[in-house]
């Protein structure tokens, strides 16, 4: 032990005390200086959406306290420069030692790089640590010490190796590292603009950050509600998953620790013979596998947040159509369950997994866009947004892994809609203005006969749109598509290796999101006021908000053409304001969440249904804008409903 050291304990994405190897490995070293650095500059494009960085900022409040009553001062910085803000600590202090904990995305691996070597090089010591994994990614290959391209070879690897026991127990004192260094405060480093804090006020009704809250939130998962996963994780309304995935992605919850503890069920489960806990057992640990091998995607192919693993897709044709990317985030396609999705993720930044995997589907699949659109879309707008998980999600959406979708797989929102949501309740929720349809006609509102349509307050057309694109239109479209990326690949392998071949992904996912502005107003700043807001309205009669009892948490995922697009005020999202933001050159990052919770989720809602206003503005863009098939006569198609082979994407 050198108890002399002192040590700058720089946290990241580990905000937490517990099973945090490198706070605890500097603890025992001698004194301690634990520091955050908030950097905008250095996280370029992906600056986090608005509402995760209500998360982080209400997270670090927690961790602020914690490290406080352990005799520690929690140092938090606003900085240009990472590395300066480092230099600054150590030489405050006169610190000996830096020490932090693993990430794995592009950025931050090259990030973390240079800082050690130039550290380094400088005489101070660095010690990094794994705080994040069941196993590091290097240590993960095959026979042949190559990189699993499967996620079953990968998860049935990793559950062959021995793994690191957790260390729960956490620093029971922490020895101040002496010396003076700027601290900001909480509101100084600008996670939240002012204008926002109405809008994550209710947030704050419905999740509760911080590290002893995940802890909470797991252990009433694991008590409660671990035996039906299996079967409860399928409803795509209320709280039916472990919504743990926000407090995984800011580390406040240890994942060897939710592993050890779900395994321990399993052999309880399976001394009782209790058949149905261990399916859904290993449901969840796949959920868990699967956002190991997320950052061992993004670790082994560093290129994955921008281009397909599989290579034949760079002669993909996608399609830039801004017009149609704008109804898909808006919930304007004429689909109920798409469009009640993504309305849902813009109320709220939540949207339970089956949902991700069906509006995603329809995005790639039905309008042909660059998946890396809406990957970029996702991670602006979800509150457990996570760059490795949204890459592993849309790379298996648009049929870049090698066992994802297959890309000619078109699953009908129709058929989804009746298997997912039975009884239409989703739909009416986020979409008022179907209230009243008929359930057999719910998700196909453009079959229904004239009177019901009637009787129901429903014009398609009008205050509902008709769909973006017949189906069979859209199967044909994606057969074309196909067809032309073999004829490209053909083509390409005809003429050997010298052959230099455009990337069609490459460009959208550099230079194709729409920089979209307000009526009126100026671009969106980096941390916009109107970052994916909640319509802020009055309600026109008075109903009792349901607020959630218990803390939960669901262990979990763009565009530019170069003109601007205009949009009524409360219909912006954080991906508008983040197109902005100057894109970084051979950009480096990625996707993926659960349904929303019960409080945040009958708030919302309530708004946008007791509001006619909101539908209005979403009116005056129907008629700004020409959908296609105005006449609204579509025969649906019944798609392949085997939901084999699929990715539980829920992370949980």
């Amino acid at each position: 032990m050198e108890s002399n050291c002192k040590s700058i304990v720089w946290f990241r994405r580990d905000l937490r005390i517990e099973d945090n190897p490198a706070l605890a490995a500097a603890a025992r070293d001698g004194s301690v200086l634990p520091v955050f650095i908030w950097c905008p500059k250095e996280e370029g494009q992906y600056l986090p959406g608005r509402v995760s960085r209500w998360w982080l900022k209400q997270s670090l409040i927690h961790l602020k306290q914690s490290l406080k009553s352990l005799g520690a001062e929690f140092v938090l910085i606003k900085a240009q420069s990472t590395l300066s803000a480092l230099l600054d600590c150590i030489s405050a202090v006169g610190a000996t030692k830096v020490v932090f904990n693993h990430l794995y995305d592009p950025v931050s691996l090259v990030r973390d790089h240079n800082i050690k070597q130039k550290l380094s090089d400088m005489g101070v010591s660095v010690q990094s640590y794994n705080g994040e994994l069941l196993h590091e990614p290097w240590e993960i290959y095959n026979d042949d010490g190559n990189a699993f391209t499967t996620f079953k070879a990968f998860w049935n690897k990793c559950l062959d190796m021995q793994m690191e026991p957790a260390a729960h127990i956490p620093p029971c004192q922490l020895v101040p590292a002496a010396g003076k260094v700027e601290n900001y405060s909480i509101e100084a480093l600008g996670l939240e603009d002012e204008s926002e804090k109405s809008s994550n006020a209710l947030l704050g009704r419905g999740w509760s950050p911080g590290w002893t809250n995940s802890d909470k939130a797991f252990n009433e998962f694991v008590e409660n509600h671990l035996l039906n996963y299996s079967k409860d994780r399928l409803r795509v309304g209320g709280n039916c998953t472990s919504l743990l995935s926000p407090h995984l992605h800011f580390g406040e919850l240890s994942i060897r620790k939710v592993f050890q503890c779900v395994r321990m069920k399993q052999i309880v489960w399976k001394n009782e013979q209790n058949l149905f806990g261990e399916e859904s057992v290993n449901l969840f640990l796949k959920a868990v596998g699967l956002r190991e091998y997320s950052r061992y995607i993004c670790f082994n192919f560093p290129f994955t947040h921008e281009r397909s693993l599989r290579g034949n897709l760079k002669f993909f044709p996608w399609n830039a159509d801004q017009a149609r990317f704008k109804a898909w985030r808006q919930g304007r396609t004429g689909y109920p369950l798409v469009d009640a999705g993504m309305r849902e993720l813009w109320a709220t930044g939540w949207i339970h997994n089956r949902i991700r995997v069906i509006v995603s589907s329809f995005f790639v699949k039905f309008l042909l866009l660059p998946w890396q659109w809406g990957m970029k879309y996702f991670w602006d707008t979800l509150l457990d947004a996570d760059l490795e998980s949204d890459v592993l999600g849309w790379q298996y959406i648009s049929g870049s892994l090698p066992d994802g979708h297959e890309i000619d797989r078109m699953d009908s929102p129709q058929v989804q809609g009746f298997k997912f949501d039975p009884d239409g309740e989703y739909v009416r929720q986020w979409l008022p203005e179907l209230a009243r349809i008929p359930t057999e006609w719910i998700h196909h509102p453009w079959d229904a006969p004239l009177i019901v349509l009637t009787s129901a307050g429903v014009d398609l057309g009008s205050n509902y749109p008709n769909p973006i694109i017949d189906i069979d239109l859209a199967r044909v479209g994606l057969t074309e598509a196909i067809s032309i990326m073999h004829t490209k690949e053909a083509a390409a392998n005809a003429n050997g290796t010298d052959e230099v071949v455009f990337d069609n992904s490459e460009t959208y996912a550099n230079s194709s999101i729409p920089n979209v502005v307000v009526k009126g107003r100026t671009p969106f700043s980096a941390i916009s006021s109107y970052d994916q807001r909640v319509p802020s309205m009055q309600n026109s009669r008075s109903k009792k908000r349901q607020e959630r009892g218990k803390d939960e948490g669901n262990l979990h995922g763009r565009c530019d053409g170069g003109e601007s697009l205009k949009m009524d005020n409360d219909l912006c999202s954080t991906a508008e304001s983040s197109s902005n933001k100057k894109q970084l050159t051979r950009s480096r990052y990625a996707f993926s969440v659960p349904q929303c919770c019960s409080a945040i989720s009958k708030d919302a809602s309530a708004q946008v249904q007791d509001s006619s206003d909101l539908m209005d503005k979403w009116q005056e863009e129907i008629d700004s804008e020409k959908m296609m098939n105005e006449n609204g006569s579509i025969h649906l198609h019944t798609s392949r409903d085997d939901i084999t082979n699929e990715y539980e994407r829920s992370l949980i």
